[in-house]
């Protein structure tokens, strides 16, 4: 199997994982907003969300802001701001948000999060059970596009998620009506096949993309579509769009482009950070080393920000082309937005934002409108009229840092503090990876399938993954079957068809020893990986995916007869790990086109 081959799967799995940890967690209400004391922020400079103010006071009074530059009356809480900037709570123009990603944007100074495809029941309970009743002060807010537009077979269709999808032009009323009537507060248009990544996916056609745009705008609701190239940014402004959530990639920008989308009317989300992780390069793994935002990164994410896409021949996309767009965008007037795309491989929800901040003023943005673009730009193109700024009357929705970010962007990372509607965030520190993320693992037994279930000892269990992540046809399943290996009662039989023709081509199942699929474990204390099989007399592959691998298995194969055999397998020959970020083991068929078959059993650490 080729290098770019094995990244294609790891960063399917990738997805497969993010995509598992929380598509079903619906955090509970909360209580009405406790009582927020009166703070003053004195002799602090203040980015207000379109200038700065270099030396103020700002009165917070029961969550909102009373006052810019006004005296703070006694028995007031005086925080100091000297040295210090005071910066409207930032806001991520592109997430996908489930599970506990917005408590944890919350801590890196995220207090809204816009997400562009979720599951619809999560965004409504976050947005009814939280934001409406008490404010949801632990987390970030959330407004949300629920489902996406797209085709059968179309980009948001790979994650396993039973979702509605668009046949005909004719359809897109209906269509867009459905996604209003489940809550979405936009649209989100998916105009991508996929071939800048290397990838073939279906998309919609261009009479289906004008009646989906107009369905939408027709409705009063912003219609934002997701290209996957230049040709489609432009095909998506001409047919209307309000914006776009992606900069395109795999050209650089023609002459006019940029002036086309002004004259629209129409603003873009770059994503700059998840674009730089397509190209293969791992958009967060300097978060990752940077001291004032470590402390707060969970295994999870630091795993995750060093991650990326896989870089294959067919991929041409550029980070390049994307930062001259993106600058031309600016120059010419466009509302440029900050967006990350969390949590695809490279981001995080919440830390990735200062990354993109960073990309933008690479791309040609000052400072200070880069700051903008996470702050009052995306509240007015999205009609957020109480954040975004801090101005009197407005939501108490703030971050503090060291430093001057008007001047350095990167001293948005030195936080002191954040607020959310005048209440004080706890930044509790992450724990180490060795004490949140290690299994506790008495045995190394895996699973021995004798109960007759796909159960596993410890770690977050197995599921079934193929390359329909990556555009591919093949096929998996897996299920529990009488007669074992050892005398044993039960045996896990993978069985399939695996179809050339997509990037790459996998098929099988996966066990994940950690807390969330794709969470690394601590399993040092065993030294090899060692199971029995019988199958098809084909060619194999067993795949060990590490935190220290980035998006990279180690491949290992091995050969099943008719008859029951041991395999074994040492850590380190999988290019040398040691088992204490063992993140996945993936049981695949190997490179034979066709059906195959295959049985392991007694799976087990040693």
């Amino acid at each position: 199997m080729t290098k770019s081959t094995t990244a294609l799967i790891a960063a399917g799995v990738a997805l497969v994982g993010l995509g598992v940890a929380g598509s079903t967690r619906i955090p509970g209400g909360q209580s009405a907003t406790p009582a927020a004391a009166d703070i003053a922020f004195r002799n602090v400079r203040v980015f207000d969300g379109e200038r700065v103010i270099p030396d103020t006071t700002v009165l917070v009074r029961n969550g909102r802001i009373a006052s810019v530059g006004e005296t703070a009356p006694d028995r007031t809480e005086v925080i100091d701001g000297s040295g210090r900037t005071l910066l409207p709570g930032l806001i991520d123009a592109h997430t996908h948000a489930f599970g506990d990603a917005l408590e944890r944007a919350l801590l890196f100074g995220v207090t809204t999060e816009l997400d562009m495809f979720t599951d619809h029941r999560f965004a409504a309970a976050m947005r009814a059970a939280q934001q409406q009743a008490g404010g949801a002060p632990g987390r970030a807010d959330l407004f949300s596009a629920g489902t996406l537009v797209t085709v059968p077979k179309g980009h948001g269709t790979e994650y396993g998620l039973a979702i509605p999808t668009l046949g005909s032009a004719s359809e897109a009323a209906a269509f867009v009506d459905a996604r209003l009537a489940e809550g979405s507060d936009y649209v989100k248009i998916v105009y991508d096949n996929g071939r800048t990544y290397g990838l073939q996916l279906a998309s919609l056609d261009p009479e289906m993309l004008r009646a989906a745009i107009a369905a939408t705008r027709a409705r009063g609701k912003l219609a934002l579509v997701h290209p996957g190239s230049r040709r489609d940014a432009v095909e998506a402004i001409e047919a209307g769009a309000s914006g776009l959530v992606h900069v395109f990639a795999d050209a650089p920008p023609e002459p006019g482009w940029a002036d086309g989308v002004r004259r629209a009317g129409a603003f873009v989300t770059p994503t700059l950070s998840v674009i730089e992780s397509t190209t293969g390069v791992p958009s967060g793994s300097g978060l990752v080393e940077d001291a004032r935002l470590a402390p707060y990164l969970t295994a999870r994410e630091r795993a995750a920000l060093t991650a990326s896409f896989p870089r294959n021949s067919t991929n041409i996309r550029t980070l390049a082309h994307a930062l001259a767009a993106t600058k031309l965008l600016h120059e010419a007037g466009v509302p440029v937005l900050a967006g990350t795309d969390a949590p695809n491989p490279g981001t995080a929800h919440g830390a990735s934002i200062h990354r993109e901040l960073a990309l933008l003023v690479e791309a040609g943005l000052p400072a200070v409108a880069a700051l903008a673009s996470a702050t009052s730009v995306p509240a007015r193109v999205f009609n957020l009229a109480d954040r975004g700024r801090i101005a009197a009357g407005l939501r108490a929705d703030l971050v503090l840092v060291q430093g001057d970010p008007t001047t350095d962007i990167i001293a948005t990372r030195d936080i002191v503090g954040v607020w959310k509607l005048g209440q004080r965030v706890n930044r509790r520190t992450a724990p180490a990876a060795t004490s949140t993320d290690a299994e506790a693992v008495a045995t190394g037994t895996i699973s021995t399938f004798d109960s007759g279930e796909t159960a596993a000892s410890f770690g977050s269990g197995w599921q079934t993954s193929t390359d329909s992540l990556m555009g591919g046809t093949s096929t998996a399943s897996m299920r529990v079957i009488e007669g074992g290996a050892v005398g044993t009662s039960h045996a896990l039989e993978l069985t399939g068809t695996l179809v050339p023709g997509a990037a790459a081509a996998w098929a099988g199942a996966m066990f994940f020893p950690g807390p969330a699929p794709m969470a690394p474990a601590n399993l040092s204390k065993f030294s090899e990986l060692a199971f029995w099989a019988r199958g098809d007399g084909g060619e194999h592959h067993v795949m060990a995916f590490a935190a220290r691998l980035g998006n990279m298995p180690a491949v290992r194969r091995f050969t099943p007869g008719p008859e029951w055999q041991e395999f074994v397998f040492p850590f380190d020959s999988f290019q040398g790990i040691d088992g204490s970020d063992l993140r996945a083991i993936l049981f695949s068929a190997g490179t034979r086109p066709g059906p195959f078959r295959f049985e392991i059993d007694e799976v087990r650490l040693r």
